[in-house]
Order: structure tokens, then C-alpha cells, then sequence
């Protein structure tokens, strides 16, 4: 049997929606070549969200960018947006991108983060299962967020699980690491 190390569900709850705000975790695009475009993906991988770095993805916006990058770039300034907590303008770039690149996987899990900040746990799910069946640069994030919606559902066993896939998947991010041990592992 796996269960959260919480007591009431009402503190549940509050510890739930504090960690969808807080230590959700953005998925971001890795984009090559020359231009704006790739300064602002090293930002949001860098967890930037200041004012200048969005403004480094919205002039790289306005360049020749092909398809694929421009979507990149789109998730990657929604990144940075959903960080500042500007939710709205986010989701017009996650769902710009997904225009653009409907197989982009990271702008999948990012609509997913934004629907947990509304408490749609099933539809984070869902937008999260999408982007990690499409592929995404960075799957331990994906999982992670999968975690946070499992907890959002009550299911305490998958969101164990996928904690532990994303612990796996990176053993140097200590994020999953944290969540896990709020967890008690025992017999049924």
C-alpha cells in the first residue's frame, strides 16, 4: 500500500495546489540554429521567466523562423509566462504551438500544468499522456507533472510511481526526490 504522509484532506489540498503553483515543472524546447530563438530556449531551460528573456522569445517570434521553431519557441516563452504567472498568455502560446506542431509533446504536458493550476486533474492528465506519448526533450519533467496531477486525482500509487520514473529518469534533479518522501510504502 502507498499513501501520502498527510493527514486531513483539506491540508491535502492546500499542500496539492501549493505544489501545482510552485514546483511544477515547465517543460521546455531545445532549438538550434541562429536568431533569438535559441537564447530564449537556453532561458527557459535556465527556469528564467524575468521580463527581458520573455522579451528575447517575443523578437525571436518576429524573425523568419521555420515551423518547428517557432512552435519551440512559442512553448518556450509560455514557459516562462506560466513561471511569471502569467496563466492566459501562456496558454495562447501552448496552444499557438500546438497549431503550429501538433506532435509537439512539451506544449501537450504545459497545457497540462496550466489546466492543474484551474484543479482539472483529469484533464492535466490527459494533456500530460499526450505530450509523453508524442515525445518530449525532457520526459523527467513530463512525469513529474504526471505525479502532481495523479496526487490531484487521489491516486497516491501512480503519483508514487511516476515520481519514482521521474527519479529515474533524472537521478541528478532532486525534485521527485522531495515529493517522495512524503510517501509510506507498506503492506496492504
Amino acid at each position: 500500500m502507498i499513501r501520502r504522509g498527510f493527514g486531513a484532506p483539506a491540508v491535502v489540498a492546500g499542500v496539492l495546489m501549493a505544489l501545482a503553483a510552485a514546483s511544477s515543472a515547465g517543460a521546455s524546447v531545445l532549438v538550434l540554429g541562429e536568431g533569438l530563438a535559441p537564447a530564449c530556449s537556453k532561458a527557459a531551460f535556465r527556469g528564467k521567466a524575468d521580463k527581458a528573456s520573455v522579451e528575447t522569445c517575443t523578437r525571436a517570434l518576429e524573425e523568419g523562423l521555420a515551423i518547428r521553431d517557432r512552435a519551440g519557441t512559442l512553448v518556450n516563452r509560455g514557459v516562462m509566462l506560466m513561471r511569471g504567472k502569467a496563466y492566459g498568455p501562456a496558454a495562447r502560446d501552448f496552444e499557438d504551438a500546438i497549431r503550429l506542431a501538433p506532435d509537439l509533446g512539451e506544449a501537450f504536458v504545459n497545457r497540462g500544468v496550466l489546466r492543474m493550476a484551474d484543479r482539472d486533474y483529469a484533464g492535466a492528465l490527459a494533456q500530460i499522456d499526450r505530450g509523453i506519448t508524442l515525445g518530449v526533450d525532457e520526459p523527467a519533467k513530463a512525469y513529474y507533472n504526471r505525479a502532481l496531477a495523479q496526487e490531484g486525482l487521489g491516486d497516491a500509487r501512480a503519483a508514487w510511481l511516476d515520481y519514482r520514473k521521474a527519479q529515474s529518469l533524472d537521478p541528478d534533479w532532486d525534485a521527485p526526490a522531495k515529493q517522495l518522501v512524503r510517501f509510506k510504502v507498506g503492506a496492504p
